[in-house]
């Protein structure tokens, strides 16, 4: 089925992120399905986790192709789950677009170089630690999915990523539990917008070796516990046997944290997101 003429797909969406302009103190940002977003400050593009295959799985297909991300500055990666680390898409993006600066905990490096990846552009994410740029600080996080798993050469298998782009702090929690801590050393980053995964767990998915994240209320109660200034959720849409009404999350919150500031993405919509910052 075709998408609706006022949605924007392909070269369209290309253009539409090409043409934003966010000033600074502002972050546009882009849905893409799953945990794939795109977020733009500045002349500054970083896709997360581009997740782009076409698969008789997916809830609706994907926006773009690989080829067509001709904008991308970044490319990171939270961890090696295909829905995540989408070898089709990364081998046809590193053949396109030789460019990109990626990131991505060290379990996926020989992936990524299999795929074409330059060992010049692939930079572990190395959690706790900033790496900087001359546009964008981003350092990544640990992600417990469901447990933190560590190895010493490796580093952490799952991460998520704090950016500070354009004046904004950004938290892409990737696929992760709440643990010990979370909301504690999230809360020390003064975030401004925070994406949190809402698909949850059980023991009939973990049965079917479906490995879970954060529930809606959970990731309500961080984003609390966290004092993030708004909160978006994400993983929720793209598989029927992994999916999460999104209206439960914003119940939760108008319920219990009646203050706290979210917003509920449309496929491949944009949204401007605007911080105190950008008001002085």
């Amino acid at each position: 089925m075709p998408y609706p003429v006022n949605v924007r797909t392909g070269e369209a969406l290309i253009r539409e992120i090409d043409a934003t302009r966010a000033p600074a103190g502002m972050l546009a940002i882009w849905f893409l399905g799953q945990a794939s977003v795109i977020i733009k400050g500045g002349d500054t593009v970083v896709y997360i986790d581009p997740y782009l295959s076409e698969s008789p799985h997916r809830a609706f297909p994907p926006p773009l192709t690989p080829e067509q991300m001709t904008n991308a500055t970044y490319c990171l990666i939270t961890h090696e789950h295909t829905d995540h680390l989408d070898a089709d898409t990364i081998a046809k993006l590193a053949a396109a677009h030789q460019d990109i600066v990626y990131m991505a905990p060290g379990v996926c490096r020989e992936s990524l170089l299999q795929l074409g990846v330059s060992p010049a552009k692939l930079h572990a994410a190395r959690t706790d630690e900033w790496w900087e740029a001359s546009d964008v600080r981003i350092k990544p996080v640990p992600a417990a999915h469901e447990q933190l798993e560590y190895d010493a050469e490796l580093g952490h298998r799952f991460v998520g990523y704090i950016l500070e782009l354009n004046g904004v702090t950004l938290y892409h929690a990737g696929d992760t539990t709440v643990y010990p801590g979370l909301a504690e050393s999230l809360q020390a980053e003064s975030l401004d917008i925070a994406l949190l995964p809402i698909n949850g767990r059980d023991a009939f998915r973990t049965a079917r070796n479906i490995i879970g994240n954060m529930n809606y209320r959970e990731a309500a109660e961080l984003a609390a516990a966290a004092q993030i200034d708004t909160v978006v959720p994400l993983h929720y849409d793209m598989f029927a046997g992994n999916a999460e009404n999104p209206g439960y999350f914003v119940d939760h919150l108008y319920k219990h944290f009646p203050t706290q500031k979210s917003h509920v993405m449309a496929r491949f919509e944009r949204y401007i997101y605007v911080s105190a910052a950008a008001l002085l």
